[in-house]
């Protein structure tokens, strides 16, 4: 029973190897001139700042929320794509009532602004 398993063992080990071969080969080939720019930390999109409790503005995330829940939205729709043949017509009404009503969020948030960015 467990030469059943061999094979998968044996990719588990080959994928490691050459995982850290590549790691490797990149860390003693690759250049070695770090810059202060390269060192410093990355601010999600703001300049690197010293006090954490500083005040900054939240359209930001209010946009990546936006796009968050817009984007799994739309993730609801590959599987019905893939079987669009063999469904009925019930589930295209349910489709196009699930795209109607994103529709209508998009427009409710487009009009209040939410999308603005100055």
């Amino acid at each position: 029973m467990l030469g059943d398993y061999l094979p998968i063992l044996l990719f588990i080990f080959v994928a490691t190897v050459i995982g850290i071969a590549l790691l490797v080969i990149g860390w003693a080939l690759g250049p070695k001139r770090p810059e202060s720019e390269k060192l410093s930390p990355y601010e999600c999109g703001f300049e690197a700042f010293d006090d954490a409790r500083m005040r900054f503005d939240v359209r930001y995330y209010l946009v990546a929320i936006l796009f968050i829940i817009f984007d799994l939205e739309i993730a609801f729709l590959f599987p019905w794509a893939v079987v669009f043949k063999e469904i009925g017509l019930g589930s295209i009404v349910a489709m196009a009532i699930f795209l109607g009503i994103l529709v209508i969020g998009f427009i409710y948030e487009w009009k209040k602004g939410a999308l603005e960015w100055e």
